[in-house]
């Protein structure tokens, strides 16, 4: 039982807040006088998270999907909600961080460690792996382990199994000498289980039995994004997409207590268990963060509707994690303060890079956050917000690493989350596929139609890529290429210079006029009409 105690003490902070005066601050007194006896230190007090239940209710349906297009807010309507909310403090950065770094899921954020991968082998059925090979998915977990300053691969094992759905994912006689093995291993302190989600009874299970932390895929990509998270948005996605692993672990330490006779008390009178009030404060954390993100994305909508005005068509970049979209990014706008790393997830945030296309369009390239197979849905539905701004896009660049041996697999992996997210069949089916890296491959030859190869980091391919992104932009955002005659001596010609994308100006001496050949929207093309009849 003091074992249990001890380990659920992380949770104390959140039974110190003010809930009802007579149960569930009683518990949290007993606690706090239990642990000095245990040689626990007293956690520091934390400040209370108020939840708006008002703007809650009203958005409970919205969570995990992006703002509805009938929510029946106009722009104006939706400014003057944004308006009125300024003077509502529901989050500042101070609470931000304090959540962001009070409820680390244990053992993920712990120092350094130094890990055993185990990648399970299934030989048949619905979860075997058809596109890819064990070797090349044990190179992507060792991938993603190195990517953690202070993580170091000590061994790795590739071992068979038929029976992945059972508690321990092996058989008897593997399990045994799995082991046997890590047991022996001297100086191992974590075990990656190279699978999408291991099961609250797996974890303890495995914990059980070989003694040290267990991970997942799930936990390790966490962690990388925790390590990566810089912006408010992305700290607030990380502390939601954490949620399901601090609840499974939650119900894993109340189980061990429980059977201990020590779980299942009712608190003061209130009528719940220690568990209860837990897993009922760690709903009323999801549901602040969730509020807060929801704010964010009406913000983020309102820039979009503000970019949309201005007619600066969006051009999202895209890919598998590491396959060089910042590079790219870079390469096409001449942007310095973009800094790429050789990193996996080294980009969660959106970021928005104005380039120029040959006619002198202006088009702002969006670099987006990497995709990874095997990414659990809830873990992707917590950056819902980021990945949305890819719906709202007038053209999609899928940015392709064709140097890895896995490129086919990633591609399929790319359009099955692009699936998922429900993108536009429009946006997906003008998508222009890039193979990059072309530099790293001796002699290499475009082998599938439509796709065009680049070295971002050499430059080459780069005028052919903007030539057919200037093409798919003119097609999907429905400008008009044209030739106006102005006259020189009224302010078309500058107008048109704001207004529009100027291509060419020949002018006419004779009779002060010039033909001007531009890029202009229909809206913008009406609005020119009206001001300049004629």
């Amino acid at each position: 039982m003091t074992a249990a105690l001890r380990r659920i003490q992380p949770w104390l902070p959140l039974l110190q807040r003010p809930l009802t005066p007579s149960g569930h601050r009683a518990v949290a007194t007993a606690i706090l006088q239990l642990l000095p006896r245990l040689g626990a230190a007293r956690p520091r007090q934390v400040r209370p998270l108020a939840v708006s239940a008002r703007r809650f209710a009203g958005n409970r349906g919205d969570f995990g999907s992006g703002r509805r297009s009938g929510s029946g807010l106009t722009e104006e309507e939706d400014q003057e909600e944004e308006e009125e909310e300024e003077g509502e403090e529901l989050i500042d950065d101070s609470e931000v961080e304090e959540l962001f770094q009070q409820h680390v899921p244990s053992g993920i954020g712990e120092g350094q460690h130094r890990v055993f991968i185990v990648h399970p082998d299934v030989k048949w059925g619905r979860r075997k792996q058809h596109l890819t090979s064990a070797e090349l998915m044990m190179a992507e977990a060792v991938g993603l382990v190195s990517t953690l300053d202070g993580w170091r691969v000590v061994d790795k094992i590739i071992l068979s199994t038929k029976v992945p759905e059972n508690k321990r994912i092996f058989g008897k006689g593997n399990f045994q000498s799995l082991t046997e093995k890590i047991r022996q291993m001297p100086g191992i302190t974590a075990v990656f289980v190279n699978v999408e989600r291991l099961s609250p009874l797996s974890e303890r299970e495995l914990e059980e039995a070989w003694g040290v932390k267990v991970f997942d895929r799930y936990s390790v990509v966490l962690h990388i994004f925790r390590c990566n998270a810089k912006t408010k948005e992305a700290k607030l996605q990380v502390s939601l997409a954490e949620v399901p692993l601090l609840r499974s672990r939650l119900k894993n330490e109340f189980t061990n207590l429980d059977q201990q006779g020590g779980g299942s008390r009712y608190i003061g009178g209130s009528g719940e268990t220690l568990y209860e009030v837990q897993q009922r404060l760690l709903k009323e954390r999801e549901m602040k963060i969730r509020s807060t993100l929801e704010k964010l994305r009406r913000k983020r909508h309102l820039l979009r509707a503000q970019r949309k005005h201005k007619e600066f068509p969006i051009v999202s970049v895209l890919g598998y994690t590491n396959c060089g979209k910042t590079t790219l990014i870079k390469a096409l706008t001449g942007d310095s303060g973009l800094q790429p790393r050789n990193q996996l997830f080294a980009t969660l945030d959106v970021t928005l890079h104005a380039g120029q296309l040959p006619s002198r369009m202006t088009v702002l390239y969006v670099d987006t956050i990497g995709f990874l197979s095997q990414l659990p849905h809830q873990l992707i539905d917590s950056f819902s917000a980021t990945l949305e701004d890819i719906k709202h896009s007038d053209l999609l660049v899928h940015v392709r690493d064709i140097s890895h041996p896995e490129t086919v697999n990633q591609k399929v992996n790319v359009l099955n989350v692009l699936r998922n997210l429900q993108m536009p069949d429009k946006l997906v089916n003008s998508m222009i596929e890039v193979h990059n890296k072309i530099d790293l491959i001796d002699n290499y030859q475009l082998s599938e139609p439509g796709a065009l190869s680049i070295s971002a980091l050499e430059g080459r391919g780069l005028d052919e890529l903007k030539k057919t992104v200037e093409k798919e932009i003119v097609n999907s955002t429905g400008k008009h290429i044209l030739d106006l005659k102005v006259d020189l001596s009224t302010p078309q010609l500058s107008w048109l210079y704001r207004e529009a994308t100027v291509q060419d100006v020949q002018v006419n001496g004779d009779d002060s006029s010039a033909i001007v050949g531009v890029i202009i929207s229909t809206a913008a093309y009406g609005r020119y009409k009206k001001l300049f009849p004629g």
